[in-house]
């Protein structure tokens, strides 16, 4: 008779004899899906069984949750636990919503370990569980980790289990009991009764307070440009999207870096919102738990539309999303690419975004600021003060035409901005702080919501329609006859009518005034410089 090989004999015993449930065994554990900026609840049932071998993984998974397998079991035999040689039928319920990404390691590893009996798997049901494994059973960050807080609070989840530099994110999610682990090992002793885990938790709105009012730019360090200051101060209080025009070295990118520091602070509601997207944007660091300041985001102009507005195979947001109640900066505009302006055109409008694929749909908020800055002309100095522009005939208006009527239709105020002569420059005098400012345009946007308290969707004077700009910005008989002459002697366009009323409504709200007087109309016209049907030509 053959004598049996030491490795025969270990598999055999291995097969056989160790982790051999008794019966078959159906354990389940939770985890979540993010579809857009919300998240979905699945549940991972493993079924555990000694009639037969194999391994099968139903539910629509990736083939980053199939290959979780081999991370799973390296990341198991490393612990000093064993993977069963058993029977295995894992499904990740609703199976019509797409698995992606490898954070369902470890609740599929603990279906595992529960199933076939190295562990007490009783409590698991407690608990949404997310991370990814590594090899040694550590556990790598996540994804969309506020999102799903959010859900798992609001479907009555006791807590949540997840990667440590995840945890800080989740934890601002009260009445959810968070910890952030290691490794697998804590979790498998914890539930074993073995250990405990230690709850992360921060007072949210301790910390939203603290940091609320933290800038890094500040208007102060500004030299000169008051006018586009005022501009810029006028854009805040209504929301307007603003374009700078201006040659190299103006300080047109410097003047939009700082104005965040007026907007008015966010709202712990708008903090949470915007979080979400970074959130799942997987572009929060461990330090981070909330956004205090507004973001702004200033892409480079080889940006494609795809990474401009989200979307892709695995759909994710773009910059205009990532730029959600903050700023999105968009330096030398006429060089990106005509389809990647385009495609802003209806975020601009509905302030939303939709990823629309064959299967499903998926919606983002953008509800942002667009500051736009650009070249008079393609060596920069068309109407440069001391500087001599050396552009061919018509090569200026070239130029110019390569942002389309339509973007700019959604651009309120236009501005020129020349440069700093050397006496402001060298002048040592503080400007106004950003923080004095910042309290005008609050005063102004809070007039603003009384004004549109009765309108869903409107917050701000640049949101309004043209009927609500009828009905807001009524203005008398000498005010219509301003605006006539500025729009025949200046050769405005039409698009132009409603925008200047807009941003004198705007600049009538700064000045805490009911009605729209000629002095506001007058400084709105000065800001359409593009709509002028004899600028750029050359």
């Amino acid at each position: 008779m053959a004598k049996l090989s030491i490795e025969k004999i270990l598999f055999i015993f291995d097969l056989y004899i160790v982790i051999k449930p008794k019966s078959p065994m159906l354990i389940k554990t939770y985890g979540s899906a993010v579809h857009g900026v919300n998240a979905v609840t699945i549940t991972i049932e493993v079924n555990v069984s000694n009639q037969g071998v194999g391994y099968s993984l139903v539910g629509l998974p990736d083939n980053a949750v199939k290959e979780g397998h081999h991370r799973i079991e390296t990341a198991v035999k490393n612990m000093g636990l064993k993977m069963p040689r058993l029977r295995v039928v894992i499904n990740m319920a609703p199976a019509d919503i797409r698995k992606e990404g490898s954070s369902y390691d470890l609740p599929i590893a603990l279906g595992y370990l529960a199933g076939s009996e190295q562990m007490l798997g009783e409590n698991l049901s407690k608990y949404i569980i997310m991370g990814e494994l590594a090899l040694d059973g550590s556990l790598k960050p996540i994804k969309g980790a506020l999102p799903i807080a959010i859900q798992a609070r609001k479907e009555g989840f006791e807590g949540f289990i997840l990667p440590k530099e995840n945890a800080r994110e989740a934890a601002i999610v009260n009445n959810l009991k968070v910890y952030g682990v290691d490794n697998i090992k804590e979790v498998i002793d914890f539930f074993n009764n073995e250990g405990n885990l230690t709850q992360f938790e921060i007072d949210t709105r301790a910390e939203f307070e603290n940091n609320l009012h933290k800038n890094e730019n500040d208007f102060s360090d500004v030299r000169g440009q008051e006018n586009i200051k005022r501009a810029l101060e006028i854009a805040a209080a209504g929301g307007h999207n603003v374009i700078l025009i201006g040659p190299p070295g103006a300080g047109k990118t410097m003047l939009a870096k700082r104005l965040p520091s007026i907007l008015p602070p966010l709202t712990l509601h708008e903090a949470l919102e915007t979080t979400k997207i970074h959130s799942v944007a997987g572009r929060l660091n461990k330090e981070t738990s909330l956004l205090y300041q507004r973001p702004f985001r200033s892409p480079h102009h080889t940006i494609s539309d795809i990474a401009l507005v989200g979307g892709g195979n695995n759909p994710q947001p773009g910059e205009i999303s990532l730029a959600h109640h903050g700023v999105l900066f968009l330096d030398e505009l006429p060089e990106f690419k005509r389809t990647v302006l385009e495609v802003m055109r209806q975020p601009l409008e509905e302030r939303r975004i939709t990823i629309s694929r064959a299967k499903f749909s998926i919606e983002y908020p953008s509800s942002f600021m667009l500051i736009a800055s650009m070249n008079p002309c393609p060596c920069g100095y068309f109407n440069h003060p001391e500087k001599e522009c050396v552009c061919g005939p018509g090569m200026v208006q070239k130029y110019l035409s390569k942002v389309s009527g339509p973007l700019l239709d959604r651009i309120d105020i236009h501005i020129e901005v020349t440069p700093v002569d050397f006496e402001q420059l060298t002048d040592t005098r503080k400007a106004e702080k950003s923080e004095l400012i910042r309290e005008r345009v609050i005063r102004a946007r809070e007039i603003q919501t009384e004004r549109f308290t009765e309108n869903e969707g409107i917050h701000s004077n640049a949101m309004m329609s043209s009927t609500k700009v009828r009905e807001v910005c009524q203005i008398n008989s000498a005010g219509q006859t301003l605006l006539k002459t500025a729009m025949n002697r200046l050769q405005l366009s039409a698009r132009a009518y409603d925008r200047i009323l807009k941003v004198a409504r705007t600049i009538a709200d700064l000045d805490a005034s009911v009605e729209i007087k000629i002095e506001h109309l007058a400084e709105a016209i000065q800001y359409r410089s593009l709509d002028r049907e004899s600028w750029g030509a050359n």
